[in-house]
């Protein structure tokens, strides 16, 4: 799943792995399982991708399940 941040002008790509959505959905297989998982998860995907923006301001980050 990818989606786009952004801090004033500057934007930041983060994808959230599969498996990391699966954390919250286990046995969601298809897309749309998947992005029902995000969507619904939407609250705790955000704090992950602020704290993995604070860590280091790149261009792209990759959520992993470590990061929930």
């Amino acid at each position: 799943m990818r989606f786009w941040g952004h801090d004033g002008a500057m934007e930041a790509s983060f994808f959230v792995e599969a498996r990391a959505l699966r954390i919250f959905q286990p046995k969601a297989v298809s897309e749309g399982e998947l992005l029902a998982a995000f969507d619904g998860h939407r609250s705790d995907i955000h704090d992950a991708a602020e704290k993995s923006y604070e860590r280091g301001k790149l261009g792209s980050y990759l959520l992993t399940e470590q990061d929930f």
